[in-house]
């Protein structure tokens, strides 16, 4: 069911929900996610089983403001702190240690945890009715003070952007907040911060020169330092897959490609920002925007828009090497190696 996120008694009705240990299909900046109270292990469980995903691997635990770290994590780094005070509300999320005895079942066991303040303001609506004084039944139970929501799709699949993605993936008996289209369409950058030093887990639309000129520290890669890294999401090799094959080309080879395959290509769609030459009528093209934003904002719909087309191939203009383009690159990479 979906319901329009910007009405009072939807807010009202979806954190009623929450607070009784049910899902939630929840727009953010980024993605939708399928949100349940993160001190909840019971709630918890339910996404790991939706999502079909290994409950080992951690969730992002979604805070209404900077104070609900305190109910989390036991310590901010000042590097932390500069990060939250730079970049909350929005797609930045930080891994901090973790208050002994809470989000166990979020954390997939860890001791860290993953926080984030989503800047969408249905999704921040929505965490102010959770945490807020309890009326009693009415209420639906006691506060929760975050949410756990990865994105609200299979595990590995794409990520979705607007409410229908969710309601198509999940089915018609999930309870969805409709915030329409995710304004950044790239999940958050995670930064660890439990190392003494800002290391970048996942690139996302909060780039690294960001994150330097924010605290004063130039983020190092897992690459860097790999000992003891703490399990994030959507840092597998394979992820953010749609169900046609992806294939990552420079503009010169998909040309070559189309040009072998002249009018007989079919089954096929191309998504790249060079204008390509093609004998067949049989192909879904679409164009790539040149700029990595907007590249980000519409990734996961167009990939999704593919798979409803039917098609078997999905070849993708390799994204440019720029800072600003990594993370578009990381999610594509990821997809082609599903």
């Amino acid at each position: 069911m979906i319901l329009d996120g910007n009405a009072p008694q939807a807010i009202a009705a979806a954190a009623r929900a929450v607070r009784s240990g049910a899902l939630l299909g929840l727009p953010t900046e980024t993605v939708y996610g399928l949100a349940a109270d993160a001190s909840s292990d019971a709630a918890v469980a339910q996404i790991f089983a939706a999502k079909g995903r290994p409950s080992d691997h951690p969730l992002i635990v979604h805070v209404a403001n900077a104070e609900g770290i305190a109910h989390f994590a036991s310590r901010v780094p000042d590097f932390a702190q500069k990060l939250v005070d730079a970049f909350w509300p929005g797609p930045l999320t930080l891994i901090l240690p973790r208050l002994p005895g809470v989000a166990t079942a979020a954390t997939g066991g860890q001791d860290s945890v993953g926080l984030r303040c989503p800047a969408h303001p249905v999704a921040h609506a929505l965490l102010l009715a959770c945490a807020a004084p309890s009326d009693g039944d009415e209420a639906g139970g006691p506060p929760v003070w975050g949410v756990a929501a990865p994105s609200a799709n299979r595990f590995g699949r794409v990520s979705p952007t607007t409410a229908q993605h969710v309601q198509d993936e999940l089915g018609n008996d999930l309870l969805v907040l409709d915030g329409g289209p995710c304004g950044v369409g790239i999940e958050s950058t995670i930064v660890d911060c439990t190392r003494g030093v800002p290391v970048l887990l996942r690139p996302g639309a909060i780039t690294r020169a960001q994150i330097a000129a924010a605290c004063g520290i130039a983020p190092l890669s897992k690459e860097d330092l790999p000992t003891a890294t703490p399990r994030a999401s959507g840092t597998l090799e394979a992820h953010y897959a749609p169900s046609a094959k992806v294939r990552l080309m420079d503009a010169k080879a998909l040309q070559t490609s189309l040009d072998v395959l002249g009018a007989d290509a079919a089954h096929i769609a191309v998504y790249a920002r060079t204008a390509l030459r093609t004998q067949s009528s049989k192909l879904v093209m679409r164009r790539m925007p040149d700029d990595a934003a907007a590249t980000a904002q519409q990734l996961f719909a167009v990939l999704r828009s593919f798979d409803d087309e039917g098609v078997k191939l999905i070849w993708i203009e390799t994204p440019p090497a720029s800072p600003d383009w990594e993370g578009v690159r990381d999610r594509l990479q990821r997809a082609s190696a599903a």
